[in-house]
């Protein structure tokens, strides 16, 4: 139970989106939604779910259906432009179009609540941007165009803007939509330690399962049906919540493993026996092969470890890769 106030409070909300001069569409609630600091919160769900509608209505970008968002206990579509930039940074998909600003001036915006009418940055909100660069690492590309970055090192750049900012609560939509995979394990690392680090309240929607399900302090599970889902990862899991979400013909999600894995069951089966990494990379093979792994097949796997190598027996073969073993199964199947 949290002792503080929430930095981001929803009651009975409902979202979605006029359809016409009249008619609305709801998406999603009625939702009661806090968001406190030091936490991570990831929203999830398929496409068409609605998560940007409803990250753009806690950001008081877009009016609710009903109900109410209040921070700092205030309804925040009520809040001054100039007021909500100091409650609240964004990062939105869209890339940012900054013709010629380098790095360290498209960050410094982000100062812009607190500075005067020229724009002019006194010395402690320079301290405030240099601290923003240090912690997402863009200091040693303060000089350049961001048009000459990746699209990792423009993200950052984007959230070191947010931080600069200097608000309790961060929203940020699909974060990493336009990231290769270390890049976007990289962000939800940093995201996760700056929660931890700086007490600030961060959102972010995101498609990335299971790095969601590893770095969120809390998880939003928003359904197709407007069905929603709060809890911790681990409940969320283990509840079949979170495998109902996501629900497809073809693939399924193993809770044992956190993973999604591709499903070609055709009715063979197969007794495995084994440990650790090797136990976990024969099974994901096998699977891949259309076998269903049950203790109760008459064909069986056998795998064997001693010290740095790894042997699997199967019908009095010994084989020394999966390779070998699949090509035995698909000559004895």
């Amino acid at each position: 139970m949290h002792k503080t106030a929430p930095l981001l409070k929803a009651g009975r909300l409902c979202i979605g989106y006029s359809k016409g001069t009249k008619e609305e569409k709801t998406l999603a609630g009625p939702l009661d939604l806090e968001i406190f600091a030091g936490q991570l919160i990831c929203l999830l769900g398929p496409n068409g779910a609605g998560k940007s509608t409803l990250i753009r209505t806690l950001a008081g970008l877009q009016p609710a259906i009903s109900g109410t968002v209040d921070t700092g206990g205030k309804n925040i579509n009520r809040l001054k432009p100039l007021e909500r930039a100091k409650r609240l940074s964004m990062v939105l998909t869209e890339k940012v179009r900054t013709g010629n600003l380098n790095v360290y001036s498209i960050i410094s915006l982000g100062r812009f609540p607190y500075t005067n009418w020229l724009g002019t940055m006194q010395p402690d909100d320079r301290k405030i941007v240099a601290w923003a660069m240090d912690m997402t690492g863009t200091t040693v590309f303060a000089n350049r165009k961001l048009s000459e970055l990746s699209d990792g090192e423009s993200q950052k750049v984007m959230l070191a803007r947010a931080l600069a900012q200097d608000t309790p609560l961060i929203i940020l939509d699909e974060p990493t939509a336009h990231l290769d995979l270390p890049n976007r394990v990289s962000l939800m690392h940093l995201l996760h330690q700056l929660a931890k680090t700086t007490g600030k309240g961060i959102l972010l929607s995101t498609h990335d399962l299971d790095l969601a399900l590893q770095s969120a302090d809390q998880v939003w599970l928003l359904r197709n049906d407007g069905v929603f889902t709060q809890g911790a990862p681990e409940d969320i899991v283990l509840n079949g919540a979170f495998e109902a979400a996501f629900h497809r013909e073809g693939f399924v999600f193993d809770k044992n493993s956190g993973t999604f894995t591709i499903h070609h069951n055709n009715g063979k089966t197969i007794r495995l026996t084994g440990e650790g990494a090797a136990l976990f990379w024969t099974k994901r093979a096998l699977m891949r092969e259309g076998f269903t792994i049950t203790d109760n097949a008459a064909e069986a796997v056998q795998i064997v470890e001693n010290g740095h190598t790894v042997q699997w027996l199967y019908r009095n073969e010994s084989y020394t890769t999966i390779a070998g073993l699949l090509t035995s199964l698909r000559n004895r199947y």
